[in-house]
């Protein structure tokens, strides 16, 4: 029997049986762990690792988690990580080799960009980036030594919507594997495996521990990438602490009451932005007027909190004017936790497309607050910073 995501969102990962009834799995810390007998010992040894029988190598707590998140994805197995940069360079150092060519989607999440041109570069990968518009295009640039494509989708600051169908068919038909950091939509809003891709990495920091509490990260592989990463992925030693893997069990218990909500709030945000003068360009792909409003409606299940506008200044006096009048959005890295966020980040570095856009990117966390006080905070600031480039104008001309 088949069940909704809010259903399997409260059972998945969860055996009350297992543990004298209790309705969330123990949390287990611990290195040694001591077997019944040799024969047992000996056992633990099939699954591939000699040493597997140990607390580095996963508890019930971390099994718990993992288990749930590949179910929720539509994965084959997951492994958790300590942060969501920790899933995403374990997962390149993990497939590719010296010699390997990737390729990675122009809008990626800054460190991942900054890891594969620091560390895979020096270690003999030869590291491509590509326009996440491409679609079934990249078919162009894959290699007989392109190893893995890695996407972004939407981008977590400029938002563009790639094609996973397209690209995983193209990828695919070369023998290559498809990443993709599913972060932005959560294990909820899309499926990746439906859609094609091999691997999905979250990081779980952001939406499923929603609390701003904790730092963790996923990788999520079907049958055929983990074959050839799962058995990797032990080998750097990266160990997830069972608190914080304990905190992100019970995020996952409300993670479909919070997405509805930062969905609703963030869509209303957006909305409303783009009407107001002293923005460009709102970037978000529930909008109907956004460029990739038509890939998000075919493959997402809907939206979370997360999208950016352009303002149409640069001047850090304008700047200062916008944020000093918030008072409901802090200014702050990260995003997925209850608390609103407003980030400058200016103009996101592109090397295989370029950035259209004019004015200075502001990212935007919706969180769980009233919607119509973080709309009118909003407003009003833009307002704020709208009298201050007139103002600025006037007294240039």
């Amino acid at each position: 029997m088949s069940h909704s995501q809010d259903t399997l969102l409260i059972q998945t990962g969860r055996n009350p049986a297992a543990y004298a009834g209790y309705v969330n799995p123990p949390l287990f810390r611990g290195s040694t762990i001591l077997a019944e007998s040799y024969e047992s010992w000996e056992a633990a040894k099939q699954t591939g690792n000699p040493y597997g029988n140990y607390g580095r190598f996963g508890s019930p707590t971390i099994r718990a988690f993992e288990e749930a998140i590949a179910g929720l994805e539509g994965g084959y197995r997951c492994q958790v990580f300590p942060s969501g940069l920790s899933a995403c360079t374990h997962t390149l150092m993990g497939v590719l080799g010296s010699g390997d060519h990737v390729l990675i989607t122009d809008n990626v999440y800054g460190p991942t960009r900054s890891f594969a041109d620091g560390m895979l570069s020096r270690l003999g990968v030869d590291v491509e980036y590509f326009d996440p518009l491409l679609g079934a295009s990249i078919a162009s640039l894959l290699r007989p030594q392109t190893r893995l494509v890695f996407l972004e989708s939407p981008g977590s600051l400029s938002f563009e919507v790639c094609d996973v169908p397209a690209i995983a068919q193209a990828v695919h038909a070369a023998g290559s594997l498809l990443a993709i950091d599913n972060s932005w939509a959560s294990p909820l809003f899309f499926k990746p495996f439906t859609r094609g891709a091999d691997i999905s990495i979250q990081a779980a920091t952001k939406y499923i521990l929603g609390h701003s509490d904790a730092l963790l990260g996923t990788v999520t592989c079907n049958e055929h990438a983990w074959e050839a990463l799962g058995k990797r992925l032990p080998l750097f030693g990266e160990t997830a602490g069972p608190e914080d893997v304990n905190l992100a069990l019970r995020g996952l218990r409300t993670l479909g009451v919070r997405l509805r909500q930062h969905q609703e709030n963030g869509i209303a945000l957006a909305t409303a932005l783009g009407d107001h003068p002293a923005v460009v360009r709102v970037l978000h792909p529930a909008l109907q007027n956004d460029p990739g409003h038509a890939l998000w409606k075919r493959d997402f299940l809907g939206a979370s909190g997360l999208f950016a506008f352009v303002l149409d200044s640069e001047s850090p006096q304008v700047l200062s004017c916008f944020f000093g009048a918030l008072r409901h959005f802090g200014i702050g890295l990260s995003w997925g936790g209850f608390e609103s966020l407003a980030l400058p980040v200016g103009r996101p570095k592109r090397t295989a497309s370029a950035w259209p856009h004019q004015g200075t990117l502001i990212r935007v966390h919706a969180g769980l607050e009233d919607g119509e006080e973080l709309l009118a905070d909003m407003l009003g600031a833009l307002d704020s910073a709208s009298a201050r480039i007139t103002r600025d104008r006037r007294d240039a001309a």
